[in-house]
């Protein structure tokens, strides 16, 4: 037919496309020919750049999709597109702009471009005010590296973008700056920059002038990591032995209330030890890989002093200070007047503040640097003319800081501290017993004596450490317990040898009678045997059993529950009666503390008005349905006199002969009204 035209091939684009891809060979002169198209027209766009340019788009597509087809042809294709974004990208149309990317990532993925010099080129380009651009840059920079290091880390590429991203962090523009943050973070949190230096590249940024950058910094180091945390979730699902195992002991014997209340005791004395056995979990493992957090630390607080951002910030800033603090153990003193000045009930966020005051205690610090802190506690938190919420709250944050340096509370404050044991308010008294029950381990020599409870072993083993004294132990503690249940076995396959051996000759019949032996006995005979050993000749049995043999997990796994045994069972020569606390105190310090150990609150606080209000009008919302509903035959009618009685002021009623007399009848009046009502309803039927 005239005028149709089934290949038009140097107009149509995407045919052509397709058709050199199935066979390269075949189209060659067709191709040059666009090719040559191609070369004009950017010759065109560099006179004037700022211009739309739709034919030179169609050809830069055209010709990455048939790059790998014309490898020798296309040879400085990639440079020449590189070259233009970045001599033109800042005054380009943004249409053009993002295909010459999109064609670059296109050359990227089939590997016709070095990655260094591409990805170079394109943080340059995150200067650009195009959201949707930097957008995707973002995504391909991320993803290209990812894939780099997919099989195994290239070094090379990774030293050289590292570099760059640190020039990058200083740079001008914070947009651009932000997004080669973000991508470290990014790259960081997927493991393929976990690296030691790409953290403190990241510090930096915790200097920036730039606030978003500064936060988003600062994020990164008090963030959580979450496959860490679900590792430890998993872990600790797996601790089930010990408690089976303390099941059978306690609960297989006779069913008596001093078997349960050991059992109960028992029972939280394993999930302390099961917390101190589970490998540490880290808020953030970078914090770990700063190569000097003295000198990182001091720099963050000087920062703080002298910083001039909103509150959040600041708190943040706190924030990362201590843990640094905390978890390196740093020797960093100013901190403790500088957050000593918001230690006021109403200054806001103080729950935060008092859990940098005890984050930042450990043990190397003076005592004297910070009993300052917890006496300005004391005295503006733990008073009767505060709150419940307020006083637990200040006896909590005491409680966690005596928990990391003990030698900073003195006696009259333990001593004052703990009267409030018989507090009115159920979450001050279960806070100070929690502080009590925390000294009856560490130094039970602070308390009352009404205080401190019926001694345990373990308890009477302790020792009260001085201040930078380091206790280490040449043997395992608790080892001896593998020497005498081997003594122990030993005598039973004796005596069992000897049972047998007499069954055999009286025995009717020369048949075998089952011997029984109770578990529960044998522990307890094991456990006497123990207490009655003096502490020298026990720590000379263990030094033996540790240095003689190797030890399996069987025997770590006995000598573990003789340990807690000894927070179990009392001294020698002592009964141990004392009640059980019901408080959370048994929990361990792990290496970061969160807000809920400051905010610890036994007793659900009371709602307010507005909350109660607020609560009783959700549950109404189906009430229509339960109400009489009251439905006229003829909805037009007028309403009657007795409905318009009701809807009336009493005043005008009260000369009324029935409301004036209602309540005057006399019982025979009310028995023939009630005669007259009966008569009137048969009459009616």
């Amino acid at each position: 037919m005239p005028g149709r035209q089934s290949n038009k091939l140097p107009n149509n684009l995407p045919q052509l496309q397709n058709l050199i891809k199935r066979d390269p060979q075949s189209y060659v002169d067709e191709f040059l020919q666009q090719y040559r198209h191609y070369q004009s027209n950017v010759e065109i766009f560099k006179l004037q750049p700022d211009k739309v340019n739709r034919e030179l788009s169609e050809l830069v597509v055209f010709l990455s999709q048939v790059a790998h087809c014309y490898k020798e042809q296309l040879s400085t294709f990639p440079r020449d597109l590189s070259q233009l974004l970045l001599s033109y990208h800042t005054v380009m149309e943004p249409d053009l702009r993002m295909t010459f990317c999109k064609g670059l990532i296109l050359l990227r993925n089939k590997n016709l471009i070095d990655p260094t010099g591409l990805l170079e080129l394109f943080f340059e380009l995150l200067r650009c005010h195009d959201k949707l651009l930097r957008k995707t840059l973002y995504t391909h920079i991320v993803t290209d590296i990812k894939n780099i290091n997919a099989k195994h880390k290239n070094n090379k590429v990774n030293t050289t973008l590292q570099n760059f991203m640190y020039t990058m962090l200083r740079d001008s523009n914070p947009i651009a700056a932000k997004i080669s943050l973000d991508v470290m973070i990014e790259l960081y949190k997927r493991n393929i920059w976990n690296d030691a230096k790409t953290v403190n590249v990241i510090t930096t940024a915790c200097f920036s002038k730039v606030t978003k950058i500064l936060v988003g910094g600062l994020k990164f180091f008090l963030g959580t990591d979450e496959d860490e945390k679900n590792d430890s979730d998993s872990e600790s699902e797996n601790e089930g032995t010990s408690v089976r195992d303390l099941m059978m002991r306690y609960n297989t014997g006779r069913k008596t209330t001093k078997n349960k209340k050991k059992l109960e005791k028992a029972m939280k004395v394993l999930k302390k030890h099961k917390k101190k056995k589970k490998p540490e979990v880290f808020n953030f493992s970078a914090i770990h890989l700063i190569h000097d957090p003295q000198d990182f630390s001091e720099k963050l607080l000087k920062q703080l002093e002298s910083s001039k951002e909103r509150f959040e910030v600041k708190i943040m800033m706190m924030e990362l200070i201590s843990r640094l603090v905390g978890i390196h153990e740093l020797f960093l003193f100013n901190f403790f007047p500088f957050i000593q000045r918001f230690l006021q009930p109403h200054q806001r966020e103080v729950t935060k503040i008092l859990l940098c005051a005890a984050q930042a205690s450990h043990q190397l610090v003076p005592p004297e640097i910070i009993q300052p802190v917890i006496m300005t506690i004391a005295n503006n938190f733990v008073t009767d003319r505060n709150s419940g919420e307020v006083m637990t709250v200040g006896i909590n944050a005491i409680k966690e800081v005596a928990a990391r340096c003990p030698l900073a509370i003195s006696e009259d404050l333990l001593q004052d501290l703990a009267q409030y044991k018989t507090h009115k308010d159920k979450n001050v008294m279960m806070s100070a017993k929690g502080l009590i029950h925390l000294f009856r381990n560490l130094n039970p020599q602070l308390l009352h004596k009404k205080d401190r409870g019926r001694p345990t072993e373990a308890s009477t083993e302790a020792k009260i450490k001085d201040y930078g004294e380091l206790e280490a132990k040449d043997y395992i503690p608790g080892a001896e317990i593998l020497e005498v249940e081997e003594e122990k076995k030993e005598e039973d396959e004796d005596e069992d040898g000897w049972e047998s051996a007499s069954i055999s000759d009286d025995g009717e019949d020369g048949e075998w009678v089952d011997v029984h032996h109770s578990s529960d006995e044998d522990v307890g005979e094991v456990a006497e045997k123990l207490q009655s050993i003096p502490a020298e000749e026990r720590k000379v049995k263990a030094a033996a059993v540790s240095a003689s043999r190797l030890l399996t997990q069987d025997d770590f796994k006995k000598i573990r529950l003789a340990q807690m045994a000894k927070e179990v069972n009392a001294a020698p020569g002592k009964a141990l009666k004392r009640k059980l606390e019901e408080s959370d105190s048994e929990e361990d310090n792990g290496e970061l503390l969160t807000l809920r150990d400051i905010e610890r609150l036994h007793k659900k606080p009371k709602s307010d008005k507005e909350t109660r209000l607020a609560t009783a009008m959700a549950g109404r919302t189906d009430r229509k349905e339960f109400v009489k509903k009251h439905t006229k035959l003829n909805p037009h009618a007028s309403t009657s006199n007795k409905e318009k009685r009701r809807t009336k002021n009493f005043m005008m009623m009260r000369h009324s002969q029935n409301i004036r007399t209602k309540g005057k009848r006399s019982f025979r009046e009310k028995q023939l009204a009630l005669k007259a009502s009966l008569l009137k309803k048969k009459k009616h039927k």
